[in-house]
């Protein structure tokens, strides 16, 4: 599977993980269907925490208001890990609840940023995600 990012949601993701950091940041791809994601939806980081993070549930419930009300879907949910490689960590994986959304993860960790999506099924990531 591939899935296909615009240039602008790239961007919006990469200038809140910046600003962010070194707290992780967290958000929403949002898009018209499974393989495309058009627009960055941002999310707090509500742990305020440079090693993992939690959403806001009311933000999630907002989020999906606003993907339907623009006849968009949640096609991945992302977080930066501002200091280590663009993986699932254990906890990731522990966390990674909905088998039927992408996880995506963006490393600022080293010279370039790294940007990698992922499918994990009961805490095991069973794919890797090309990210175009």
């Amino acid at each position: 599977m591939t899935l296909t990012l615009t240039e602008s949601a790239y961007q919006s993701v990469l200038e809140q993980a910046t600003k962010d950091a070194p707290v992780e940041s967290c958000g929403y791809l949002l898009g018209p269907d499974k393989e495309h994601a058009t627009e960055n939806y941002p999310m707090t980081n509500i742990d305020h925490s440079t090693e993992h993070f939690s959403f806001d549930p009311k933000e999630q419930f907002a989020a999906l208001k606003y993907a339907r009300s623009k006849g968009l879907r949640i096609v991945a949910n992302w977080h930066s890990h501002p200091a280590s490689p663009s993986r699932p960590s254990e906890e990731d994986k522990r966390l990674a609840l909905d088998p039927n959304i992408v996880y995506a993860i963006i490393s600022l960790a080293g010279q370039y940023p790294v940007f990698n999506a992922f499918k994990i099924e009961q805490g095991v990531v069973v794919d890797s995600i090309s990210l175009k």
